[in-house]
């Protein structure tokens, strides 16, 4: 069946759903058999190693990369029309909220998108953090925390009504960014080979990348054939988390990508542990756990709201198409990491080493 006819079936709204859906298990599946972690990976950094995690990570920024790109450059996607890239940008709340996220990712032992996938594992510790990060999120999109998200993001924006895309900014020829990617997938191919990852692990880390590829043509296509307007857009989880939590409170919720997405990743996620093995349920190691676990979940809510995107939404899915407020959110995220394990946990384990 193609777009046009499963459309006429059961509607845009629903068909919207269903990619975000499909997206969303794809990416889930692949999230939880590589250990997908950005928070892992800056932790890993930041104690002076370049191992698995560190691995894993560019096998999945590199793939999304270099998807992304091919299939813009075969005409199946389009950066411009991307919804982070066709509404302006915030310099200052990329800084901010990329190093408020960094820092709650690492004070609640995973980021957004990681939370989500070991929760469906059965992981209480996540369902708790995730419920927070969620909540904080639809609060600072138009809650009472809204008024100070606006007033930081307005400090210091992308001019033109637009985000800036980097590869343009820079002059570089369109295939530059696939070029870009390949050169990010060598070096991550090299790092996997010294660590020894095998191939089941690359491939898997490699398919989180895909998994946002895919999210982006989908939701592309849909909008080619849609009469009305759609969001073209892949996989996050700040503002979809929000999205997907109002849609179960509200009276009349209204189906898109994200009610899709969020369900999705947690289905692929718990379908993937289930096969392995790795369904088990786990708690709060202890009181001073739990509290770093909820403010670093709330860190990560305003964070990325402020951020434009969570480790995913700007740190990959926004870098896959250069956005520039996504790689600025995406260093700033990497930072924030390095410097509260620096400050928090690596003190913690020398005292308890």
């Amino acid at each position: 069946m193609d777009f046009v006819s499963l459309v006429e079936r059961i509607g845009e709204a629903p068909t919207a759903a269903l990619f975000g859906l499909a997206t969303g298990i794809m990416f889930g599946v692949a999230a939880q058999r590589s250990r997908f972690c950005l928070r892992a990976a800056t932790v890993e950094f930041a104690r002076g190693r370049m191992e698995d995690k560190v691995a894993v990570w560019l096998l999945t920024f590199s793939t999304a990369v270099v998807w992304v790109q091919l299939a813009q450059l075969l005409g199946l996607f389009q950066a411009a029309d991307a919804r982070m890239m066709a509404v302006p940008g915030s310099w200052s709340g990329a800084v901010i909220g990329g190093l408020m996220f960094g820092a709650g990712m690492v004070l609640a032992r995973g980021c957004s998108g990681r939370l989500l996938v070991l929760a469906a594992t059965g992981n209480l510790r996540s369902v708790v953090s995730g419920l927070i990060f969620a909540v904080v999120a639809q609060m600072s999109l138009s809650g009472i925390l809204s008024p100070m998200r606006d007033k930081i993001a307005a400090l210091w924006i992308t001019e033109g009504g637009r985000n800036v895309n980097l590869l343009s900014a820079l002059g570089l020829p369109e295939v530059s960014g696939l070029l870009i990617g390949l050169a990010f997938a060598v070096l991550a191919l090299v790092l996997s080979r010294r660590q020894r990852i095998g191939a089941s692990r690359q491939i898997f880390a490699s398919g989180v990348g895909f998994a946002v590829a895919v999210g982006w043509v989908l939701t592309f296509s849909l909008a080619q054939i849609a009469f009305e307007p759609v969001q073209i857009e892949s996989a996050t989880f700040t503002g979809p988390s929000a999205h997907t939590l109002m849609y179960f409170l509200e009276r009349d919720p209204v189906l898109e990508f994200d009610v899709g997405l969020v369900p999705g990743v947690f289905i692929g996620a718990m379908i993937a542990a289930w096969f392995a093995g790795e369904m088990k349920f786990q708690g709060f190691d202890g009181p001073v756990t739990m509290r770093k676990a909820m403010v670093g979940a709330a860190m990560m809510g305003f964070g990325g709201m402020l951020a434009g995107g969570c480790a995913i939404g700007a740190g990959v899915t926004g870098g896959s198409i250069f956005v520039g407020t996504a790689w600025v959110a995406l260093f700033c995220m990497w930072i924030g990491g390095m410097v509260t394990d620096y400050l928090v946990d690596q003190p913690a384990a020398a005292v308890t080493a």
